[in-house]
């Protein structure tokens, strides 16, 4: 039995009466979040049950309250930073209280402004071995020796430890310390500045010896190692930037609010194809002797689908967030590939028209969308109450439509592919079958009505008749 923990808040309590706010573990197997946004700044009055701030892992967003009632002391971290979990984050106390000891690492030396020369001699001394200090002329020749290695003059073990750790070039970083000696702060800077990297990209920059990368196309930003990569002069050639089209733009942002705003599932189902196939054949012998119209496979599909939304009103519908709007009619969108992008016309009243005048209709408007000459109300996500995708030619064998909202589910159509099946008597033999995938917003519908509806669907397809 499993137990599920909604939220947690983490804090820990010191000997004075400050609280510490730790970055929460949102999971196993999350290691840092992203903060996004601080709502109290450092000074304000803080009530228990407030947003201190929010922050996100790579799937989902929080926000975290404050546990008690106080004054915002410190905060340890900018919006933007990612926090390794369980790490402090901020402090609630009481006016005038120390936060240093709460800082992440206890690193607070380093933090301190530089005002005058005593205090930059006690920031070299945190940073310099007891006993290296005790003897300035060894000191000295040590460093002369580093120097002469290449191995970095005039910087502090703490400093060189953490460029190694954020792959910053200390050769590249003004020192703010005694003489002119980069310390800590100087390297968390200059790290600052480059851009937050992630493990690989700064494996990368450490091999390769890469041109520093401001802003990143990671998570908040980071920079990633193809981001390292790609400004390296070695790499950085061989790819061109090129603007993306407003039909592209357009259909971007559809496809991104259609799964940001509705919860999507998809069920995958086979049908028999034998009839289909029969039918098909049919078809092309009629058109030998003078029949009209070429009635594809994919145009006795969506005839079979209109059949079955006709027995299933409720898929035929729009959700409108605290209602349904149930269409009477059949307003059967087609996904057409262009040369301008996916464009998803209209053929309204679908249900009144016969196989062959749906096969004209389709063959109509799907011309038009190519040569840009579509009536744009005609494709509008809201002008059809169902939607059918067909990547069948293309042999895809299964795949995920995404929904065009308001609508309440679209209908994948996959190849054609043999399967086994039971032929009756115990006889078995290998089949042709039409794989259908049924994407649905299941704030509009449940499972189990989604499922019997693409099941009739199939039922219509394995018994389809049409008169020509």
């Amino acid at each position: 039995m499993y137990l599920q923990v909604e939220k947690c808040i983490f804090v820990k309590k010191y000997s004075s009466m400050a609280t510490v706010i730790i970055m929460p573990k949102q999971g196993q197997s999350v290691e840092s979040c992203i903060i996004t946004e601080f709502h109290k700044n450092i000074g304000d009055a803080v009530s228990k049950g407030d947003i201190l701030f929010a922050y996100e892992t790579d799937k989902a967003s929080f926000e975290e309250e404050a546990p008690v009632d106080g004054v915002l002391l410190a905060s340890f971290f900018s919006e933007g930073d990612e926090v390794p979990v369980l790490t402090n984050v901020c402090v609630i106390g009481q006016e005038g209280e120390s936060t240093d000891e709460f800082r992440p690492g206890g690193e607070t030396a380093d933090d301190a402004p530089v005002k005058e020369t005593t205090t930059q001699a006690k920031e070299a001394a945190a940073d310099v071995p007891a006993e290296a200090a005790a003897e300035p002329k060894a000191e000295a020749k040590t460093e002369s020796k580093a120097e002469a290695k290449g191995e970095g003059f005039g910087v502090s073990p703490r400093a060189r430890h953490l460029a190694a750790d954020k792959a910053v070039d200390v050769k590249d970083v003004p020192g703010s310390g005694p003489k002119g000696r980069v310390i800590e702060r100087d390297v968390k800077s200059a790290a600052d500045a480059q851009g937050k990297m992630t493990p690989l990209a700064k494996q990368v920059a450490a091999e390769t010896g890469a041109a520093k990368v401001a802003e990143g196309s990671g998570l908040a930003g980071s920079v990633t190692g193809k981001d390292v990569a790609a400004g390296n002069p070695v790499y950085g050639a061989d790819f061109e930037m090129k603007p993306i089209s407003n039909m592209r733009k357009l259909i971007a942002k559809a496809m991104h609010a259609s799964l940001q705003n509705s919860a999507q599932l998809t069920h995958h189902l086979g049908a028999d194809a034998r009839r289909l196939l029969a039918l098909r054949k049919e078809v092309k012998a009629a058109m030998d002797k003078g029949y009209p119209t070429n009635i594809t496979l994919n145009d006795m599909i969506c005839f079979a689908t209109i059949k079955a939304l006709k027995k299933f009103p409720q898929v035929n519908a729009h959700f409108m967030g605290d209602s349904m709007k149930n269409f009477n009619k059949v307003h059967f969108g087609l996904a057409v590939d262009t040369d301008r992008g996916l464009m998803v016309p209209v053929i309204k009243n679908a249900d009144d028209l016969s196989v062959q005048g749906l096969a004209n209709q389709f063959k109509e408007i799907a011309a038009a969308c190519r040569k840009g000459s579509v009536n744009p109300e005609l494709l509008a996500s809201d002008a059809a109450s169902f939607t059918v995708s067909n990547l069948g030619n293309y042999g895809v064998e299964m795949f995920t439509p995404v929904i065009n909202l308001p609508q309440v589910a679209i209908l994948g159509v996959n190849t054609i592919v043999p399967r086994p099946k039971d032929l009756g008597d115990g006889v078995y033999g290998f089949v042709p079958y039409l794989g259908l995938s049924l994407t649905y917003d299941h704030r509009a519908l449940d499972g189990g009505e989604a499922t019997r509806f693409v099941k009739q669907v199939a039922v219509e397809i394995e018994n389809l008749e049409l008169d020509f």
